[in-house]
């Protein structure tokens, strides 16, 4: 059998296995079929080509065009995704495992890709909130800004996604405009460096924008810098240890974890056997057990379920395990493959018998049971396992202690305070999920148990056909938890992008503020155009390009036939007497809409031109009311501008509706498609 050798890609060259090479055995047969490592890789040529050449050129591209190579790179992925199945095989993975690890990673891109173009802005600069107003007369205010850091992202990752684990972390990274140098578990590296070659292969990456270790790390953490970041996905141990390290701690180098979590599920006091609930709880631990053969960060490693219900979930729990093929994950009957490694094997063994000094095993043995298509003493083969924990109060180590593997433990609850009690035990996870079909536990269960658990997932009849799992973190959600599970947080959309850029609070004029973030703000200067801004195409508009309308008197005629028109007739816009009443008006007041309705035809251009669409209105609000009598004017700006597609671009107009005295009525911002 011809040994792969795992290269490293290190500055812009593709490394070879060297001094400190560690063999990789095959999960299936435990035969040796890689080599990875290379003790001589020069860390700060790779930190220096990082920062100076991937990064410099990340931060030349906008947000959108980041987002534009994300949807490349996850576009070329899924077309060659094949390959890195038939390689994922030998990691112990089904192919149902791996469409979890390479279509769930891709997937994840696609996302980021899509929240990227849709939310950011096509610019170098993140505006986070709203303009805060500093000063009485709004010359002098403040915003939240996010820029990319000047560093590197270093990603350590766990054996277990060897894809996934990858690019849910790359995804965000690249967005936020920092490169990455990444480091798969050496386990499974043979996988990831597949996955790296095929994105730099495509030419859509800029050089040194993504780098790979296979193998280990050497002392590149001790040469980072408090403009670099490292994402860690592992055991709690090893996070201590790193994030410990006094050149981390000296420099504030931003260290995001996701580690070992005591993950639980909860069967509602409201759910009787023969229920959908029940059905659906029993096979979500079943799914969670045995998917990757319980290798998953998410798995459900505590099942707590009511007293008078434990045996009935041990019964039919046991049934749906016992149906379980384990064998060759390359086989189309297997259900369940192998652990990734034997070392693996022999942990989750430790692990195991440290829980059964607390947890009765009541079913899967270790000892006995059957592999499809291999060897059981050769592959790191293992049975699922369910414990039986009679004492969840005065145990310890069932709240304490994972099996990285197919084992969980079950145990009784009195009532839904005694199982948040229960839950809370794990100290920290990244999610726990609850089978209910009563709107007030799940309230009862986020009021009691959110504050130590990263996703709180709740399923019932009504949902159970859509969702996602327990087990399955989202790219949209945030993935993380904090105590135990490491304190950090993931994914979550745009918010993943966050962890790799500065929040830096900017303060100034409304002019140096929408320079800033090319995003006009109220009260910075006006631009007065050649033209009316209907008639001017996306890319002739300018940033606060302004109109101001001639005023518009409101007569007692108006109110009333656009009451009669749209059969608004609400008595604050015909009753004076009850309109007086009512502390909020000092008598009968024109409808909001209608104020709308007219500013529409103050501003508008009505023949053909660049404005395509009116696609929305954003942010109205009104702020005094108008009655018969009562003059209005309106200013249309040009507030901000973004790039949508090869044909048009979205124009964000800022109006503001005045009165005779010049106080202010009504604002909102308008969207329309613009013609370039």
């Amino acid at each position: 059998m011809t040994i792969q050798q795992i290269n490293s890609f290190a500055a812009g060259e593709w490394v070879a296995p060297g001094e400190g090479a560690r063999n990789i055995t095959s999960a299936i047969t435990g035969d040796v079929i890689a080599s990875a490592g290379n003790n001589a890789l020069d860390v700060r040529a790779m930190l220096a080509h990082g920062r100076e050449i991937g990064g410099s050129a990340l931060r030349k591209m906008t947000f959108h065009d980041r987002a534009r190579m994300l949807k490349a790179l996850a576009t070329h992925l899924n077309e060659h995704k094949q390959a890195l199945y038939d390689l994922s095989f030998d990691t112990g993975a089904t192919q149902s495992d791996n469409m979890i690890d390479i279509d769930g990673g891709i997937g994840t891109m696609f996302v980021f890709a899509s929240k990227g173009r849709r939310e950011m802005p096509d610019g170098h600069v993140y505006l986070d909130g709203e303009v805060e107003q500093l000063s009485r007369n709004g010359t002098f205010v403040g915003q939240h800004v996010c820029t990319p850091l000047h560093g590197v992202a270093v990603h350590i990752n766990a054996f277990n996604f060897p894809v996934w684990g990858m690019l849910e972390k790359l995804a965000p990274t690249l967005l936020a405009g920092v490169p990455a140098i990444v480091k798969p578990a050496t386990a499974s590296c043979y996988v990831t460096e597949a996955c790296v070659r095929l994105m730099l292969d495509s030419g859509i990456l800029p050089k040194g924008a993504l780098q790979l270790v296979s193998g280990g790390l050497g002392d590149m953490l001790d040469h980072l810098t408090m403009q670099d970041v490292v994402s860690f996905t592992g055991s709690a141990q090893t996070a201590l240890k790193l994030r410990s390290a006094p050149h981390i701690l000296e420099n504030s180098v931003r260290f995001v974890a996701e580690q070992d979590s005591l993950n639980a599920s909860i069967l509602g006091p409201d759910v009787d056997p023969g229920t959908p609930e029940f059905d659906l709880f029993v096979k979500e631990v079943q799914r969670e057990m045995t998917a990757k053969a319980g290798q998953k960060c998410t798995a459900i490693r505590r099942i707590i379920a009511p007293d008078n219900r434990v045996e009935a979930v041990i019964e039919a729990l046991s049934a749906r395990l016992a149906k379980t093929t384990i064998g060759d994950p390359r086989l189309e009957s297997t259900r369940m493959g192998a652990l990734v490694s034997g070392s693996q094997k022999r942990d989750v063994l430790e692990k195991a018998a440290i829980l059964g000094a607390e947890a009765e095993r009541v079913f899967g043995d270790p000892d006995n049971f059957a592999v499809e298509g291999a060897d059981a003493g050769k592959g790191a083969f293992l049975p699922p396992m369910l414990f039986h924990c009679a004492s969840p109060d005065t145990a310890e180590r069932v709240h304490d202690t994972e099996a990285f593997g197919p084992v969980s433990t079950i145990m009784g609850y009195r009532d839904l305070d005694h199982a948040i009690t229960l839950v809370n035990r794990g100290q920290g996870s990244l999610v726990a999920s609850v089978i209910t079909h009563d709107p007030d536990v799940a309230r009862e269960v986020v009021l009691g148990a959110g504050a130590f658990h990263g996703r709180l997932y709740f399923n019932n009849r009504d949902s159970m056909r859509e969702s996602t799992g327990h087990g399955s973190p989202l790219p949209h959600m945030v993935h993380g938890g904090p105590g135990r599970a490491g304190g950090g947080e993931e994914l979550g959309g745009v918010r993943g992008a966050m962890h790799y850029m500065q929040r830096t609070a900017i303060q100034g004029s409304p002019d140096i503020l929408s320079a800033i973030g090319d995003k006009w703000v109220p009260g910075g200067t006006e631009v007065k155009g050649p033209t009316h801004p209907f008639t001017r195409s996306f890319t002739d508009l300018q940033i606060g390009e302004t109109i101001h309308t001639e005023p518009r008197k409101i007569t007692l005629d108006d109110i009333e036939h656009f009451a009669k028109f749209t059969g608004d007739t609400f008595y604050a816009h015909m009753d004076d007497e009850a309109a007086a009443a009512n502390p909020f008006f000092p008598g009968r007041v024109a409808h909001g809409y209608l104020l709308l309705s007219f500013a529409a035809g103050m501003f508008v251009e009505p023949n053909p031109g660049p404005v395509l669409a009116n696609t929305g209105l954003d942010n109205l609000r009104f702020m005094k009311p108008v009655q018969a009598g009562d003059s209005m004017k309106v200013r249309l700006s040009v507030k901000k501008k973004t790039k949508r597609n090869d044909e048009y671009g979205e124009v964000r107009w800022h109006v503001t509706l005045t009165n005779q005295d010049d106080e202010l009525v009504a604002e909102y911002d308008l969207l329309t498609m613009n013609a370039y």
